[in-house]
């Protein structure tokens, strides 16, 4: 488990994995949409950093102002999408002193459930759904397993990387590229790449606050 306290760390980390891979987003976003996903979520992910950097806030609260962010500042669907998970997470984990792997995975499926309120994608879709929804699965696994938070992590990611594979056979069903059929098929889902790298840069943030705080359910 961590603290929350010190968890805006993690939130960083998110950002600055979103900034690493923004020309890398824009590349695949543009082969069936309008290449401009790097941009945009560069472009909230960064007015988080920028604007909370310095403060000091817990890992719930940082969720929050970026999805706050995310919401009310960036273009296209992934504002709204991002937006509401992350809120949703923040909104489990508030008042919280510890996270432990059962709380994070309540925070991951409070996610979800937030995103299904909003749009109709499930998993085969070629979304950021087919991403979220095997990471949310794995860690139920690693609870009933009764797997360290470090194991269940790595399992996660495993499984975010599986998803987002995964879209590159499928066609696309919501957003621009539903208007290409079956030419969408052979090319990975920006917004699902987009998840992958977030869950494993917010896996791997949680990691990096220190290794005795991650103990075992």
């Amino acid at each position: 488990m961590f603290k929350n306290a010190e968890g805006k760390s993690i939130v960083l980390n998110m950002a600055k994995a979103i900034h690493d891979n923004k020309a890398y987003l824009g590349e695949i976003d543009g082969l069936i949409g309008d290449g401009d996903h790097g941009m945009n979520m560069n472009k909230g992910f960064s007015c988080f950093s920028e604007r909370f950097s310095d403060k000091k806030i817990t890992f719930s609260e940082g969720l929050e102002e970026l999805g706050m962010v995310l919401l009310n500042e960036i273009g296209g669907s992934m504002g709204p999408i991002y937006g509401t998970i992350f809120m949703e997470m923040a909104d489990t984990a508030n008042g919280a002193d510890e996270i432990d792997l059962a709380l994070f995975s309540k925070m991951l499926d409070a996610g979800m459930e937030g995103l299904f309120r909003i749009v109709d994608a499930r998993v085969g879709d070629k979304t950021v759904v087919d991403t979220l929804s095997p990471a949310c699965d794995v860690l139920h696994e690693a609870l009933a397993a009764k797997k360290s938070f470090l194991e269940a992590l790595e399992n996660m990611k495993a499984a975010a990387i599986v998803g987002m594979e995964s879209t590159k056979s499928l066609v696309a069903k919501f957003g621009r590229s539903s208007r290409l059929g079956e030419r969408s098929r052979g090319v990975l889902d920006a917004g699902a790449v987009s998840c992958c790298i977030i869950l494993c840069a917010m896996a791997d943030g949680i990691k990096k606050l220190s290794s005795d705080q991650i103990g075992t359910i």
